[in-house]
């Protein structure tokens, strides 16, 4: 085991918690399996699948997009936003890329009963519910609840916590929660991610692998045989995570050839290479 840092001081994993939290809707009733199960854990690029995605998920609940609490705002996916800012077309909820978890959150409520105007708030049954199933998962307790940028809450844990809730997803024996979690990402990568996406990349070119990147420089992912890595970036840089990644997974022993397009970033100036980005570990 490779430990750089302090692993076991709480930190705010942003969207890597996401496949907890669909586990967690799972349990709670949600019944959902496939792409549109990557779409509940994913932060997805924008691209118009993912939009009639989540429009599929809310239909099926019987709701919109009116019922989504997400802030308005645009594509994450560059390409995507700017050919939305060149149509004119303005910030919408169903845009923001948390929307298809928060779409699963109201299928989840729809399911129980429970309100789905108030469904954010932590005090939410459906919060307290995800809250146990990230708490069960990771083998502690939640440290502190903040706000993530979609408006839903967001659990604390340590890394190493958010290793072992992965480990207990990737892992998991055929027909449970965290099974059906994995396999949703493990063959729809591109749902959870987008067709331009560095985690859709490592998912697809990886065997078995789950992973979710996550805001401020969070990246976590896992194996079948319970090989693991989970990080932050302390200065929330995006652009170390795929070095990082490739270079843990690689320490691990394992190796495939989308390394090759990840292992580096290139650094610009004045449009043309004079710099990378590469682990220096």
């Amino acid at each position: 085991m490779l430990e750089l840092g302090a692993p076991d001081a709480p930190i705010f994993p942003r969207s890597s918690n996401k496949p907890m939290q669909a586990v967690g809707m799972l349990e709670a009733g949600l019944d959902l399996d496939g792409e549109l199960l990557a779409l509940a854990s994913a932060s997805h690029s924008g691209e118009a699948f993912h939009l009639d995605g989540v429009r599929r998920l809310l239909a099926a609940a019987g709701l919109d997009e009116t019922a989504l609490r997400t802030p308005p705002d645009y594509p994450v996916d560059e390409v995507e936003k700017l050919a939305w800012v060149a149509a004119g077309t303005a910030p919408t909820p169903l845009a923001m890329n948390c929307s298809g978890k928060h779409a699963a959150m109201l299928a989840t409520c729809v399911v129980n009963g429970w309100p789905t105007d108030s469904y954010p708030d932590p005090d939410h049954p459906l919060q307290k519910a995800l809250l146990g199933t990230v708490e069960r998962l990771a083998g502690e307790p939640v440290t502190a609840t903040g706000v993530d940028g979609c408006g839903a809450p967001l659990f604390a844990l340590t890394l190493a916590g958010l290793a072992r809730a992965f480990v207990a997803i990737a892992t998991a024996p055929p027909g449970t929660p965290e099974h059906r979690v994995a396999e949703a990402i493990r063959t729809n990568p591109q749902w959870l991610g987008g067709t331009r996406r560095d985690v859709t990349a490592l998912i697809a070119g990886v065997p078995g692998l789950i992973a979710k990147d996550g805001a401020e420089g969070v990246y976590a992912a896992a194996l079948p045989d319970g090989r693991a890595v989970t990080f932050k970036v302390d200065d929330g840089a995006q652009r170390a995570r795929p070095p990082i990644m490739v270079a843990a997974l690689r320490a691990l022993g394992v190796d495939a050839p989308v390394f090759d397009q990840l292992a580096e970033v290139p650094l610009l100036g004045g449009g043309r290479p004079v710099g990378r980005v590469r682990a220096a570990f």
